[in-house]
């Protein structure tokens, strides 16, 4: 075999570890959701609390990302990139021995913050792997694109098996095999990269992952404490002074966490604000659907995550093979606002379920549905979002679209939820007040995505593809 032959051999060996790391990432948000209770039960959490066990995770990693993202650019991609999957393996390890509520909470956390470190650094990796072939790149962005659906199908799947045939400790101790196995074959497929000289702002990355957790602990906890109420009012407030407080240093500092003129760069800023957007009406239809699985149609933690499974391939045959195509043919643009808008349509169409339906009528075909419009919008959008920045930023742009994706998700899930509650969604045992409030979510979401859809139509540049400029704009091959 020449060397050509083997270095591209490696290239797409190390695009599958790439991949693997972002299925990791965002396996481990879902794969949780069906062990919560044996973990409430054994570790004494209240059902106000056990969210945490959740919303830990998605705090640190999304309030993090943007740090992980400089980190990445100032100490290198590959050193980072190993730093968090070290990082990941410790809270895995923390988080399934845990016998208390703090410890658990604390692994949780320590994972999150692994996956900031892994998240972008992946991305930056990518880019260097394939970012000067085009025609590369749009295949090797699909496959990572892929990854992160499949990733929050899978931990659904596998959580169910492993707390109904193993234990629940065992959700977390998954990660540990991998991450050994990434470790040892991180140094033979990673290109090295070179570190940069700068600041890493730790008062920046202190403001804003305080002021995103402070946001989402508010969010979470309206439905309970009233949206009107004054802990929620005090906590919002208190939000919007320490995301003020980040802009203001940003502005302020020399070489600060975020260069805020990176949102001048067009297109960024729009691409972004799609990605948050998906994340809010995706991951809140992922996680009713399931409750409306398990919960009305009476499915066991196996059998839901099977039936999640035909929605799962399709995004993945869609975001590697069809998606890429009518990207190139029809541009970022028509593709994003196209997808955000059959998103909307298969939501639109699970809002019709039935306390008495069944998978094949209330449910299949809908989210065969929802599926085509998140894989028509994720890829273009991602692409544009990374490839929009300057090289040098790389990491930093893929902090940045990777925080607005989880953010959206967590703000999107904690609203739906409020939603969902004040129609019922919290009288288990009661079938039709349950699927009122499943159904009420369904269209809070379907309304999200039809603001991504109305906000990428006003705010993207252009509707055809754009040459590439030296292979800085995947989005548009």
């Amino acid at each position: 075999m020449s060397s050509v032959d083997k270095s591209a051999r490696r290239r797409w060996w190390a695009l599958a570890l790439i991949a693997a790391a972002q299925f990791m990432v965002i396996m481990d948000t879902s794969i949780i959701g069906v062990a919560l209770p044996r973990i409430q039960a054994d570790l004494g959490f209240s059902q106000e609390n056990l969210s945490w066990v959740f919303n830990a995770y998605v705090v640190a990693f999304g309030g993090l990302l943007l740090l992980g993202g400089k980190l990445s650019d100032l100490l290198g991609a590959r050193r980072m990139f190993t730093t968090g999957w070290l990082v990941l393996l410790v809270g895995s390890v923390v988080a399934g021995a845990a016998g208390e509520i703090w410890v658990e909470l604390l692994g949780r956390a320590v994972q999150g913050a692994g996956a900031a470190l892994i998240a972008p650094s992946a991305l930056t990796l990518l880019m260097m792997l394939f970012g000067s072939e085009p025609a590369q790149l749009g295949k090797a962005l699909a496959v990572y694109g892929a990854a992160a659906p499949a990733g929050g199908t899978a931990g659904v799947f596998l959580g169910g098996v492993i707390t109904e045939y193993l234990s629940w400790p065992w959700v977390f101790y998954i990660n540990v095999p991998i991450a050994v196995i990434a470790l040892i074959a991180i140094p033979a497929l990673m290109p090295a990269g070179a570190a940069q000289r700068g600041s890493t702002d730790l008062l920046g990355a202190i403001t804003v992952t305080a002021g995103l957790a402070v946001a989402v602990y508010a969010v979470v906890r309206a439905p309970e404490a009233g949206w009107a109420s004054v802990e929620t009012i005090v906590g919002l407030i208190a939000a919007v002074v320490l995301l003020g407080a980040f802009l203001l240093i940003q502005a302020k500092r020399k070489a600060p966490l975020v260069r805020l003129g990176i949102f001048r760069t067009p297109r960024l800023g729009a691409a972004n604000i799609a990605q948050l957007l998906l994340g809010g009406a995706w991951i809140p239809m992922w996680f009713f659907l399931n409750l409306y699985l398990q919960q009305v149609l009476g499915l066991g933690a196996f059998a839901s995550g099977s039936a999640l499974l035909p929605m799962t391939t399709a995004i993945m045959v869609l975001m590697v093979v069809v998606a890429p195509r009518l990207t190139a043919r029809f541009g970022v643009k028509p593709m994003v606002v196209t997808g955000l808008v059959v998103l909307a349509a298969g939501l639109g169409w699970l809002a019709l379920v039935r306390p008495d339906g069944n998978y094949w009528v209330d449910v299949l075909p809908a989210s065969l549905v929802a599926a085509t419009g998140m894989a028509l919008a994720f890829i273009p959008s991602l692409g544009t979002a990374i490839s929009s920045a300057r090289p040098e930023e790389g990491g930093l742009a893929s902090g940045i679209v990777n925080t607005s994706y989880q953010i959206g998700s967590a703000l999107g899930l904690a609203a739906m939820t409020a939603l969902a509650a004040s129609y019922g969604a919290g009288q288990l045992g009661d079938a039709d007040a349950l699927t009122t409030g499943v159904s009420a979510a369904f269209v809070g979401a379907a309304g999200i995505a039809i603001v991504g859809a109305l906000v990428a139509a006003g705010t993207l540049r252009g509707n055809r593809a754009a040459a590439p400029d030296a292979g800085r704009e995947p989005a548009n091959v």
